[in-house]
Order: C-alpha cells, then sequence, then structure tokens
C-alpha cells in the first residue's frame, strides 16, 4: 500500500511538475525564441501536455484512493465511497484534494483538441495545480502562522523545481525535433534563468528542512528521512554539474549537440531520481529533532 502511494505521488508530482514548467517557458520566458517552432513540433508538444494532463488527473484519483485505504488500513477502503467520501468531507487533505481534482479534470478538458488549446489559460491553471500541492504532505504539519509559512515556502520551492524541470524537458524537445529554433540562444537563456532557479530551490529547501526536522539536518543524519533526503541532494548536486557543462557548451564556439543531447538526457535523468527521493521523503517522518 505505502509503495503504490509512493508511486502514485511520483507521478503525479512528475506530470504536474512538468504541465507547470513547460507552459511558464513555452508562454513566458521561450516565447520569444520559439516563434520559429514548427507547426509539427509544436502539435507533439501539445499531444505530449495532453498525455500529462490525463496522467496528472487518473494519478490524483489514484492518490486519493490509496490515501483512504492507508488511513483505513484496508485495501477494499479504496473503493469504497463511504471511505472516499469521508476522506474528502472530514479532512484537510480531502478539502485541498477536492480543489485540486477540479483543477485536474479542467486542465484534461483544455487539453483535448477541441478545445482549441489556450498556452496561457493552460498555464493559468496548470499554476493553480501547482500551489494546491503545496499544502498536501509535510506542508500541513503545523497550524497558524508557521504553517501558512511552511505553505508558502513549499509553495515556492515547487515553482523552482517545477520550472527547472519544465525546462529541461523543453532543451530536451528542442534539441531532438529538428526544429529551427535557435538553441544556443534558448540555453543560454535558460542557464541565466537556472542561477536564480537553483538558488530559490537551495534557499526553500534548506527552509523545509529545518522547519520540519528542527535542525539543519535531520538526526541521525543517514537514517530514513536523512537517508532519502541525501540522495536526493546528491542528484541535485548531478544536474548542477550538467547544467555548468551545458552553459559551457553553449559558450564554446562551436556549439556541440551530440554531447548536448547526452548532457540533457542525463540531467533529466537525475532530476526523475531526484523527484522520486521527494515522494519517498513525502511518506516519511521527518524525525524531529
Amino acid at each position: 500500500m505505502q509503495d503504490g502511494l509512493i508511486l502514485c505521488r511520483f507521478l503525479h508530482f512528475g506530470a504536474v511538475l512538468l504541465l507547470f514548467g513547460v507552459g511558464l517557458f513555452r508562454c513566458v520566458l521561450f516565447a520569444s525564441y520559439l516563434s520559429s517552432f514548427e507547426a509539427g513540433a509544436t502539435r507533439r508538444l501539445d499531444r505530449a501536455m495532453a498525455g500529462l494532463a490525463f496522467l496528472a488527473l487518473l494519478s490524483a484519483v489514484a492518490w486519493l484512493m490509496l490515501t483512504a485505504a492507508n488511513m483505513a488500513d484496508d485495501w477494499q477502503d479504496a473503493v469504497s465511497v463511504q471511505t472516499i467520501g469521508s476522506v474528502l468531507g472530514h479532512t484537510f487533505f480531502g478539502h485541498v484534494w477536492i480543489v485540486h481534482l477540479v483543477l485536474c479534470l479542467l486542465a484534461v478538458l483544455l487539453s483535448l483538441p477541441r478545445a482549441r488549446l489556450r498556452p496561457r489559460l493552460c498555464l493559468l491553471v496548470n499554476t493553480l495545480m501547482l500551489l494546491t500541492l503545496s499544502p498536501v504532505g509535510h506542508g500541513a504539519m503545523y497550524d497558524g502562522t508557521p504553517g501558512q509559512l511552511l505553505i508558502l515556502n513549499q509553495t515556492l520551492h515547487l515553482i523552482g523545481v517545477g520550472a527547472w524541470l519544465g525546462g529541461l524537458l523543453m532543451l530536451a524537445v528542442l534539441l531532438t525535433g529538428g526544429s529551427a529554433v535557435d538553441v544556443r540562444a534558448v540555453l543560454l537563456r535558460f542557464s541565466g534563468i537556472g542561477y536564480g532557479l537553483v538558488a530559490l530551490i537551495v534557499v526553500t529547501g534548506m527552509i523545509n528542512v529545518r522547519a520540519l526536522s528542527g535542525a539543519f539536518w535531520p538526526e541521525p543524519a543517514l537514517s530514513g528521512f536523512g537517508q532519502v533526503l541525501a540522495v536526493k541532494v546528491g542528484m541535485v548536486l548531478c544536474m548542477l554539474a550538467l547544467a555548468a557543462l551545458n552553459r559551457r557548451l553553449a559558450r564554446g564556439p562551436d556549439l556541440r549537440v551530440s554531447v548536448l543531447r547526452v548532457s540533457v538526457l542525463f540531467e533529466c535523468l537525475f532530476g526523475a531520481a531526484a523527484l522520486a527521493a521527494v515522494s519517498l521523503l513525502g511518506t516519511l517522518p521527518p524525525m524531529l529533532a
């Protein structure tokens, strides 16, 4: 049951973060660079966004069902209307999840071919989806002002992570799509924005750890929560090293696209591994010091 919840969290967080990040770079940060984006590449990206929207909705429903089963400690309650209704009506998670499910459904409807996809409207819905993930999990540990500040910090952390991962996916699409977009200009633009995103992720991540564990690192340092956190930090450091390599390639006299493709691919894989660690962290007690 717990393994299923971890997998569900991984799929859902991944889908929502990518929907937000790709939309942000597509509509705002990369908009001027994508004017020459080929129609075929645009359609492929639209289909990928639609697939992510469906995945977000399905994983959100599965998350709710697994939460109901976990609370009742019985697999049968995963499909019990009464238990699911109790979760939605009598828990903080349920109240937030009602709004989140509606937003997921709206994202799916907006991604349908006949909906005449409006990227900025989709970005608004996807942003709200991301924001409604902030109070879920450890974000609901505290009441009052401390709890609200922790949720705000978690929101900023998710925005930074979503923008970074979404930007990576956009880079991967540009590098493999054979479009006429100036990849060097896009890469330099993303690298410049990346400094701010990394700073945001690191600072908010440190605040999260301090607020949840009562120390700058959980105690014991390499057991349970601390061990998984160490894996996450290691994956992020690997991503930073590859990001530095990408920027160096972009500033070189000859852009080595083949090397850049491999680097971006591995950076995406490290990002997926870090997201898997986060999915596991959300199910572990932070071991207050």
